[in-house]
């Protein structure tokens, strides 16, 4: 069977296009519920609160080039106020007031991220059948980061992949497949259910953390295109990873990030990519506990196709 018959076997078997109507923009974030959040609070014991999220800044991941760093850029400082330089504001004079203000200037998708479905077409379409043409200069009409705002706070499970094979990090080039993910599951004696979003640890952010080379784009560990069933059957709502693209690299097949394809365009799962999840491995593994509260909103832009996120786990 050829690459293309593989990729088009699967969106065949497994596409959810016109599942929850004609104007859904939610994908599978229809799996949660009042009651998805409620049991993702009742995962929260400790009080414990780790972030998952990079430093938004100038010694990222990003080579430049088609993404780059996020740039912080200061409008007015601390020295403008110490020299004198306010004493008379916009709005009045100063009288021992004093600010300080910036601008930040980045790629949306540099660094801990969504993509939403508005990401990525394939012939010509993207999520639930719209036109790629809803997505223009204006940004994107139909499945914008914005449709999932109020939706991410989940049940996270964490599978520990890079611990599964006893290693610190997965090489690169490694694809995660279904016997990965469920011995995984095994081990760590976890549930799977609807809703929830799965962290797939493979280690390859500590890996290269502050030597970041060709991280961004290059070979790296990740879910195989042949995981696309299991997280059809799963029902998870997001899936998210410690790598630039959630899927392994080199690519299994000859398609540009095929379950990006399948598994965002077709089964309208949401993808965060850059996740570091070091600290959270560490504490999951020192407690035995895999599961927790995550919440991971993205940024309320309209009509943009991802976002960076503030995201934290709650045990």
């Amino acid at each position: 069977m050829s690459a293309s018959d593989v990729v088009e076997e699967y969106i065949a078997q497994l596409s959810r296009w016109g599942r929850w109507g004609p104007d859904d923009e939610l994908g599978a974030f229809n799996f949660t519920s009042a009651e998805t959040v409620r049991a993702a609070v009742a995962e929260v014991r400790s009080g414990e609160v780790i972030s998952l999220t990079l430093p938004y800044d100038q010694r990222g991941p990003q080579p430049g080039g088609f993404r780059s760093n996020p740039q912080l850029i200061t409008t007015a400082t601390g020295t403008d106020h110490v020299a004198g330089a306010q004493e008379q504001l916009p709005w009045g004079p100063a009288k021992g007031f004093g600010y300080a203000d910036d601008v930040v200037v980045m790629p949306l998708q540099c660094g801990t991220q969504w993509d939403a479905l508005s990401h990525i077409f394939h012939r010509g379409q993207m999520w639930n059948g719209y036109s790629a043409a809803e997505h223009s200069s204006a940004g994107a009409k139909r499945n914008g980061i914005e449709r999932w705002c109020g939706r991410m706070v989940l049940r996270g499970v964490l599978l520990d992949t890079a611990l599964l094979r006893g290693v610190a990090a997965l090489e690169p080039g490694y694809a995660i497949s279904v016997a990965d993910l469920e011995a995984a599951v095994q081990a760590e004696g976890v549930d799977v259910r609807p809703g929830d979003a799965l962290l797939v640890h493979t280690g390859h952010l500590e890996a290269r953390r502050n030597r970041w080379g060709d991280y961004a784009g290059g070979p790296a560990p990740g879910l195989s295109l042949h995981t696309a069933p299991w997280l059809a059957e799963r029902e998870i709502a997001a899936i998210a990873t410690d790598t630039w693209g959630v899927e392994v690299r080199p690519n299994e097949v000859d398609r540009f990030q095929p379950l990006h394809t399948v598994a965002l365009v077709h089964l309208g799962i949401a993808f965060g990519e850059m996740f570091d999840l070091s600290r959270l491995a560490a504490a999951c593994r020192a407690e035995g506990r895999w599961s927790f509260l995550l919440v991971a909103e993205p940024l309320p832009i309209t009509g943009a196709v991802g976002s960076p996120v503030a995201a934290i786990a709650v045990r």
